[in-house]
Order: structure tokens, then C-alpha cells, then sequence
């Protein structure tokens, strides 16, 4: 895979979930279809500068949903789970109080 940092690194993913995640130093971005674990890694510490200490992946199928009676699917997802080393967090909301 040669894409560029910011193209492995699609956006952060902000939920009631993984708000209580961060409290773990485990942040969740959604990343391409094609990332692996080190290559999430190596972009996520050239990005925000920070230690990471492991990295989960997930796939989330589509689901099938309907809208005004028509049949449609929503499209699949691959997230990271990003759980950095002890002194080191992520500012996601970028300073908003």
C-alpha cells in the first residue's frame, strides 16, 4: 500500500462509545479499506505526533435499510481502534468547549 498518511486515515469517529473509550487513551478513526495495522500505526504517529501502543481493526457490513419504501445499503466500514501509550492523548475536538 503506498497512499499517502492522510489518505489511511479517513476521520475520526465521535459516539457516545468511543467519547468513553478516550478516557482509556483508545481513539476510533475510520480508515480505508485496504489498511493494515502498521500502516495505521506509522499514520496515526506522523499525524498527532504520539506513541501508539496497539491497534484493533474492525469491519462493519452495510446494513439494509429501507428509505421512502425503497430498499437500499448502507456502505461497509473499517474502523481502528488506536490505544496509545501512558502520557500521550489526542485533542479530537481541536479546542471546543
Amino acid at each position: 500500500m503506498s497512499a499517502s498518511i492522510y489518505d489511511v486515515i479517513r476521520k475520526p469517529i465521535i459516539t457516545e462509545k468511543s467519547t468513553v473509550l478516550g478516557e482509556q487513551s483508545k481513539y476510533v478513526f475510520e480508515v480505508a479499506k485496504d489498511a493494515e495495522k502498521a500502516v495505521v500505526q506509522k499514520a496515526i504517529e506522523k499525524i498527532f505526533t504520539v506513541k501508539v501502543k496497539a491497534v484493533n481493526i474492525l469491519n462493519n457490513k452495510g446494513k439494509q435499510k429501507r428509505f421512502k419504501g425503497v430498499i437500499g445499503r448502507r456502505s461497509n466500514v473499517k474502523k481502528a481502534i488506536v490505544t496509545l501509550e501512558k502520557d500521550y492523548s489526542i485533542d479530537l475536538a481541536g479546542g471546543i468547549k
